[in-house]
């Protein structure tokens, strides 16, 4: 059975930083791609960083240079770094790991920024 599960939400002050972390079992992660989505509250759920198996990385322009994902190469582990947060990083968030037509998503991990 694949479990995904996302941890590390909480409440930030503006300009502060968290890691999120996204724990894998059931599955090779090693042979997926992974990603990290959030939702805003009232917005679609949108794709803000990824990684591919390769360690191919890439990023949507909102959290360029802020935000950094990541893979523990000693456990079925993605991790996403985030830096300099503001009000608008406030959302729940999501890590999902695909091959193919496959998908595997958490239950998501909320956090809220704000002072």
């Amino acid at each position: 059975q694949v479990q995904i599960e996302e941890s590390g939400g909480g409440l930030v002050q503006p300009g502060g930083s968290l890691r999120l972390s996204c724990d894998a079992s059931g599955i090779n992660v090693w042979l997926y791609d992974a990603d990290w989505y959030r939702q805003a509250p009232g917005k679609q759920r949108e794709e803000i960083a990824s990684v591919t198996r390769d360690g191919l990385k890439n990023y949507t322009d909102s959290v360029k240079g802020r935000f950094t994902i990541s893979r523990d190469y000693e456990k079925p582990t993605i991790y996403l770094q985030m830096n300099n947060l503001s009000p608008e990083d406030t959302a729940i968030y999501y890590c999902n790991f695909r091959r193919g037509t496959k998908n595997y998503w958490g239950q998501g991990t909320q956090f809220t920024v704000s002072s």
